[in-house]
This record gives structure tokens, sequence and C-alpha cells, in this order.
């Protein structure tokens, strides 16, 4: 592994932006990346992981051979597959790694389903994205409030969406902290071959045709072919098909 040149402690997010602007993050391989992230930002510095998608799992993986105090977290919408939560056990045992599981406010669920249904997200775009912000958004941004930097497995051709996606930036939606994205320009493919070469535990509904695994009710199996983001929310158009975490809305504040 190829290993990053030694940077100041509590490098300026000032130095950073420059390094993004500049290109310097781009020439810069997965590993260098995640080097670079624990050495500047542990433990300060978490994993958004889904445990749905084998993105997660690889970065995982590289993130614990390089620190094995990194920390992962997921946030539990309450409507996962029992397929993610098995595999998390799996990932606990393997690694004896402490998964840090994010709830949303029982409160505001309560009140959602009270007034718009427990499938509420079937009836209207509208109505699934306020599903994903009281249960994935305002979540995260409680949790991100008390980190420097966080880790993410985004890939500019998962979606449309996603196509301008840096390996590093700085994330205004989340009071300007760091955001890495050190699988950016891998290939679903180098995925799987980083999963095959490793051995690495990935969700069993795979092997069912689950391209992507997020809560139960908003996925989907997709056919031989088919793009793997159309099993997620698949009543939606492509240009819909974001949860909130990963993008603003257009009033510049978290999308929903």
């Amino acid at each position: 592994m190829s290993a990053v040149a030694p940077q100041e402690e509590n490098i300026s997010k000032a130095r950073v932006l420059t390094d993004i602007e500049s290109g310097r993050f781009e020439s810069l391989t997965t590993e260098e990346i995640l080097t670079f992230a624990v050495k500047n930002y542990h433990p300060r510095l978490a994993l958004s992981c889904s445990f749905g998608a084998p993105e997660g799992m690889v970065i995982l993986d590289m993130l614990h051979n390089i620190e094995p105090t990194s920390r992962v977290f997921v946030l539990d919408t309450g409507r996962l597959h029992q397929a993610s939560y098995d595999l998390m056990d799996r990932i606990r045992e393997r690694y004896g790694k402490r998964i840090e599981v994010i709830f949303p406010e029982s409160g505001a669920v309560q009140e959602m389903v009270n007034a718009k249904g427990m499938n509420l997200f079937y009836e209207s775009v509208a109505n699934r994205k306020l599903c994903c912000r009281v249960r994935k958004v305002e979540p995260l941004n409680r949790y991100l409030a008390d980190l420097d930097a966080w880790v993410s497995g985004l890939r500019r051709d998962q979606n449309v969406t996603r196509t301008d996606t840096g390996k590093v930036e700085i994330d205004h939606v989340h009071g300007d902290i760091v955001k890495f994205n050190p699988i950016a320009d891998w290939t679903h493919e180098q995925v799987l071959q980083y999963v095959a070469a490793n051995d690495i535990p990935t969700n069993r509904l795979h092997k069912r045709g689950y391209a992507s695994v997020g809560c139960d009710p908003c996925s989907r199996a997709v056919e031989p072919g088919e793009d793997p983001r159309a099993g997620r929310w698949w009543w939606e158009n492509p240009e819909t098909k974001e949860c909130g975490i990963h993008v603003e809305d257009e009033s510049g504040g978290s999308g929903i």
C-alpha cells in the first residue's frame, strides 16, 4: 500500500480546499486517501455504511487494515432488511469492530406515520423524501455534528446524480466538514473484484438479485442487464433517486 506524505496534524479546511481545487486528491489511490483521512481526522472520522451495498464493505475492510479502531456507523431506519442486520453481526465477529447504530427520533417517526400512514412513500415523491428525512437525514445531521470528517462509498457511475462526485469534498450541508469518497472512480466490477479477492462479507440479498439493499419496502431485485439503481425507489424517475444524505435541495439545505 502506498502511503501519503506526512501531513501536519489538524490540517486546515483551507488547505484541504486548496488541494481539492488543485485536483491533488484525484491523483491519489483509495488507500492513500484513506490513510490521509485517518492521519488527519481519526477518531473524529467515521465511515457511513448501509450494510446493503458492497462498496461500504470494501471501504470498511480497507479502513480497518489502516486503523483497526476506525469508526463505522449505520443509520437504522427501523425498516431495514433482516439480511442487513445479520451482516452487521458478521462484521462485528470478523473484525471485532463496534458498529455505531444511529436511530431516528421516535416521536418524529410516530407523528409522520400517524399523519400519513406506514407506507406513505409510495404515494408521492414528497412523501418518500419526508420519510427519508425523518428516518435518515435528520439522524445523520445529528451524528455528523460531532465529527470533523466522514467517509462514504459513493461511486460516480452509480446514478446520474453522482457523476460529479469528488474523491474529497467539503460537505457544506453538514457544517463544512470534510467528506471522503475514496472509491468515487471505481467501477462496479472493481468493487466485486476486491470483495472476491479479500473474501469480504456482503449482504446475502445480492445473490437474490439485489444490487443495492436499502429499506425493505424501497428495495427490490433487478433483472439481468437492468440498471443497478432500478431496484431503489423503482416507482420514481432516476433524477429523484436520492434519500438526501448526499445531496442538497434547491434551497441550499439538506436534501430530503
